[in-house]
């Protein structure tokens, strides 16, 4: 039989035929699926109809099945229970949870927010495996509905729907410079970042389209450098009078391993929100719920507590 066919069938009567077998009455079996006891006789005639077999004969007061419908008795067992199993809710237990998780981010975000979520992540989960894929932000939709991408931790840089969203946090932006930068001491002006040599890194994540809004009108930049990476910056960042904007937390990270000077822009520059986005295939799944919930509370509180710690919020 085709699927299609199997599609026209009425499949709850294969429930029902359970139930009779199990009662063993059609008044019980009228009782248990909340019938009036016509109604239940009524549906044993139409699986006669549909198994062409009596499927029970009766006896005094209880029903014996035929050979038949005890055949069907053991087939039904397993495909029934697989269905009640799919059909009722489960509390995830992350403990036991082996499957593979694929989250699209950024190098930024992958360098100073997903470290301080993975592990409270395996300490819950410790059978799953992660794996973490370069983000595309003019494919973002592609890489959430068709290559395999369960989630995205970003910067949106436009709307996502039809994709959901739930913000992490608001994230700014700050300038790093060594301690013998002329400027290490002194409060940072506008005219001083105008004319200062600077870095831009890519790990930024777009903050140099927002930095060049925020500026719009101004005197460009002297850029002296860019790059993918941090540490390129970093290697000259001694040797000569360069400022390197970063986001926040970012900026948090370096200045505490590199011994570094933070200073807050000399302009007025709006936070901008970092996010995290799926697909709404995966709005219900409980081990997608839990993975976005652990990510949005240890990550929300990691932006939060940066800025908070720098004193600059």
């Amino acid at each position: 039989m085709e699927l299609e066919e199997v599609y026209r069938r009425d499949l709850n009567l294969l429930v029902a035929l359970k139930v009779l077998l199990e009662e063993g009455s059609v008044s019980r079996a009228a009782v248990r699926l909340n019938l009036s006891q016509s109604a239940m006789s009524r549906v044993l005639g139409r699986l006669r109809e549909l198994l062409s077999d009596p499927l029970f004969t009766r006896q005094g007061q209880h029903l014996l099945p035929t050979q038949r419908a005890l055949e069907l008795s053991e087939a039904l067992n397993d495909p029934l229970e697989a269905l009640r199993i799919l059909l009722t809710p489960n509390d995830f237990q992350p403990a036991l949870c082996d499957q593979h998780f694929v989250i699209a981010t950024t190098d930024y975000a992958m360098q100073t927010i997903l470290p301080f979520a993975l592990p409270r992540i395996y300490e819950e989960a410790p059978n799953i495996s992660l794996e973490f894929a370069p983000l595309q932000h003019d494919h973002l939709l592609t890489q959430l509905t068709s290559d395999g991408c369960d989630m995205a931790i970003c910067r949106p840089t436009g709307p996502v729907e039809p994709l959901c969203k739930d913000s992490l946090g608001l994230v700014s932006v700050f300038c790093l410079l060594s301690r013998n930068h002329p400027l290490a001491d002194k409060v940072l002006t506008l005219d001083d970042y105008l004319t200062s040599p600077h870095a831009m890194i890519a790990i930024s994540d777009g903050v140099k389209a927002l930095i060049d809004e925020a500026l719009r009108g101004y005197p460009e930049r002297k850029m002296v450098l860019r790059a993918y990476h941090l540490e390129a910056a970093l290697t000259i960042v001694d040797k000569m009078p360069l400022m390197i904007t970063v986001p926040a937390d970012l900026a948090y990270l370096v200045a505490e391993r590199h011994d570094l000077v933070v200073k807050p822009l000399p302009f007025k520059f709006e936070p901008f929100d970092y996010s995290l986005i799926w697909h709404p295939r995966c709005e219900h799944s409980a081990s997608q719920i839990w993975l976005r919930n652990l990510i949005q509370e240890e990550c929300g509180k990691l932006i939060a507590k940066r800025i908070h710690d720098m004193g600059l919020a």
